[in-house]
């Protein structure tokens, strides 16, 4: 069941990234550039945790009620907004496109997954 393996992919890939920041700061703002809100970082690393344990467990328990959905394809659409926008804007390093093509796949999983149930 493809939307399966989107919502565990999305979750899995959530957890490492918003665990990152929590983790090693340092090495995460090497990537990324210098923060100078660093509890704002760290807020979006926790809620990306939260949210990508629920993606995990929904796809692992094959469950896929409309709220979660709407959070799976909410999340990768609003991150993929916000990367684009503030990439633009000059606000955020262009590494952050790499993410927001990752975000588009998970999208695209999304509306392949649903699709084909």
């Amino acid at each position: 069941m493809l939307i399966s393996w989107v919502a565990f992919a999305q979750g899995l890939y959530y957890v490492i990234s918003g665990g990152w920041s929590l983790v090693d700061i340092d090495s995460f703002q090497k990537l990324t550039g210098r923060k100078t809100d660093l509890w704002l970082v760290k807020t979006v690393g926790l809620l990306l945790l939260a949210v990508g344990a629920g993606l995990i467990l929904a796809g692992t328990r094959k469950e896929f009620e409309p709220a979660l959905v709407l959070i799976g394809m909410g999340s990768a659409a609003a991150l993929l907004a916000i990367e684009v926008v503030y990439v633009i804007k000059r606000v955020i390093a262009r590494i952050y496109l790499l993410d927001g093509v990752v975000e588009a796949g998970f999208l695209a999983g999304w509306v392949a997954g649903l699709l084909s149930v």
